[in-house]
């Protein structure tokens, strides 16, 4: 039995996957145990984990709240930079109470989200191994493919490579805080500085949600890196019950729409949205997410069921088309479930990941900045009518369907264990 450790950013789109990782690994007779914030623990303890709560007097209870609130406002660069300063302050969090706690709980092994760059130079200091995944797009730097904050389209040319390198020069100056914080506390600690973000992943396994169809052809990925698929809550799992008026679906082909739990206070996008879908022959569902409350919204357009929150997979079993933020947990739950999209990226790594989206040919994508009813609506029957859409989604089902997910993300991580030694991705990824 191994004692593995779980650090990651404390919003549902991390840590439901991670913690499905930790159940997984929890079933196979390991010990997990979540290191979060006050806010996390809910999750954490109904996923059966163990939970220790870092930085009480940080963020205390409630500062979740505070953070998607002012998140949720938010687009484009300004939202881009709120999340980094929050993802700043988190670390300075971890670097300084982590190793102590880490120690006195006897991990092993750490679990490190892309989203927690500090948690490498943790594991360095206290010596122990570590295991990078990635929840959100990957965040490795390469060449080769845009930034991943960027809504760039792939391009392999010379013209493409010398835009990407201008776009990670630029990334490096937004995040170079953060550079600062992690090798001011590897100078103290006596380890070698970094001087790129890919220097933050593991050595021994990086794993990823998406599967390899959902990314941009790469050459600079490590030979340690594997496209695992989405990690999805089993059913023994525990969750908390989410109510949905099923009496109320027509059986007309089903519009789902989430902006996701963060970025959703746009209330004007739920309007266009609803807009859009009138006269259409399908009903159409929003969920508002975090801090919109349906009772306080003028009726829609249309009369949509909205609600303040869905139980979206099992929505997404019945759904025709979604319309989405392109948030990663939305964008594989619809592709796992053969559904193409319409993509509205609001920040931070959305707009790479309706780039994706664009370039699979598994929906359209609509900037935020550009969005209307009427490009909406030709979006949205677009997707409806021409066939190449679901097809496309139906490719990326079966892909999701071979990439593994949980289980096999957790026998990479296993491997580890056992071997101490890089696992290598199979050239067939």
């Amino acid at each position: 039995m191994t004692h593995f450790g779980i650090m990651c950013p404390p919003v549902s789109g991390h840590l439901n996957p991670m913690t499905t990782l930790g159940y997984e690994l929890k079933q196979r007779g390991h010990r997990v145990t979540v290191l979060g914030i006050e806010d996390t623990q809910p999750k954490v303890i109904a996923a059966g984990l163990e939970f220790q709560v870092i930085g009480k007097s940080d963020f205390p209870k409630g500062a979740t709240k505070d953070f998607s609130t002012q998140l949720g406002n938010s687009s484009g660069f300004k939202g881009l930079q709120y999340t980094i300063n929050w993802i700043v302050n988190t670390a300075k969090m971890y670097l300084r109470d982590a190793p102590d706690l880490i120690k006195a709980a006897g991990i092993e092994l750490l679990l490190l989200d892309q989203g927690t760059p500090e948690g490498a130079t943790i594991a360095n200091y206290l010596d122990i191994p570590f295991v990078t995944v990635s929840t959100a797009l990957i965040f490795n730097w390469d060449m080769s493919v845009p930034p991943m904050i960027t809504s760039w389209n792939y391009d392999p040319s010379w013209r493409g490579i010398i835009r990407n390198r201008v776009g990670y020069a630029l990334l490096y100056l937004v995040n170079k805080s953060m550079l600062n914080i992690v090798n001011d506390h590897r100078q103290q600690w006596n380890l070698s500085p970094y001087d790129n973000f890919n220097q933050y992943c593991s050595q021994l396994a990086q794993i990823c949600q998406q599967p390899a169809e959902f990314e941009f052809p790469r050459r600079e990925l490590p030979s340690c890196c594997h496209f695992t698929g989405p990690y999805h809550y089993p059913s023994s799992v525990s969750q908390e019950s989410i109510p949905f008026p099923y009496e109320k679906l027509t059986g007309q082909p089903l519009i789902y729409a989430s902006m996701g739990s963060l970025q959703n206070r746009l209330v004007w996008v739920f309007k266009m949205i609803a807009e859009a879908c009138v006269g259409l022959d399908a009903q159409l569902v929003i969920t508002l997410g975090w801090g919109v409350n349906p009772e306080y919204l003028p009726d829609f357009p249309g009369n949509p069921i909205v609600v303040g929150y869905a139980p979206q997979l099992e929505l997404l079993q019945k759904a025709t088309l979604t319309i989405t933020h392109a948030g990663m947990n939305t964008t594989l739950h619809s592709l796992s479930n053969g559904v193409p999209m319409v993509a509205i990226p609001i920040t931070n790594e959305q707009p790479g990941i309706a780039a994706r989206i664009a370039w699979t040919g598994t929906g359209e994508v609509i900037p935020l900045k550009k969005l209307s009813v009427e490009k909406l609506q030709k979006a949205i029957k677009r997707v409806l009518t021409e066939d190449s859409y679901k097809k496309n989604a139906l490719r990326l089902q079966e892909a999701i369907k071979r990439a593994g997910g949980v289980s096999r993300a957790a026998d990479i991580i296993e491997e580890v264990v056992v071997t101490g030694k890089p696992v290598l991705a199979s050239t067939k990824q």
